[in-house]
């Protein structure tokens, strides 16, 4: 069975009555998690991106504090599932700041766990790939931001 492009989904929605939009949509909710996930988040949280941001910080604060750091195989496996959802989170909004400031808030959490970042080779490359990301996303963004961003960054490489 050949997938449908975007762009042939687009025009065959616009065709479908309001009803069965509906459903459909409803349809899509019901059987995998993460679409429900966003399509809560498009409903009920997309006007408020500061709020949302918040709340995902929140999160992250939380998965932080439930870390161990007395096994380091059960601390990456923790800090890979945050970072999952992190970027899951990131998906959701489409929003180059949300993804600046969700990833900043992160490397920042994790540089306070007490991790000994440079003792292992996995954390140490999995905290320099977040901030490259990081480094991309506020080239794409206004100067003032680029510059706030970029001291939050400079405080973070310096391991």
């Amino acid at each position: 069975m050949k997938t449908a492009t975007i762009n042939e989904l687009k025009k065959e929605l616009a065709a479908v009555p309001h009803a069965q939009l509906v459903e459909l949509c409803l349809r899509l909710a019901k059987y995998k998690k993460e679409s429900k996930e966003l399509l809560t988040y498009l409903l009920f949280e997309s006007h408020s991106i500061d709020g949302y941001i918040a709340s995902v910080k929140e999160f992250i604060a939380l998965e932080f504090d439930s870390l161990s750091t007395t096994h380091l195989y059960h601390s990456k496996k923790t800090l890979r599932k945050i970072l999952r959802i992190t970027n899951k989170h990131i998906r959701f909004t489409g929003s180059k700041q949300a993804e600046t400031e969700l990833l900043l808030f992160f490397c920042q959490k994790m540089r306070r766990s007490g991790l000994k970042i440079g003792a292992s080779v996995q954390l140490a490359n999995l905290y320099q790939q977040q901030l490259r990301k990081i480094e991309k996303a506020i080239e794409n963004q206004h100067e003032d931001l680029q510059f706030d961003y970029r001291k939050q960054l400079d405080a973070l490489t310096f391991i």
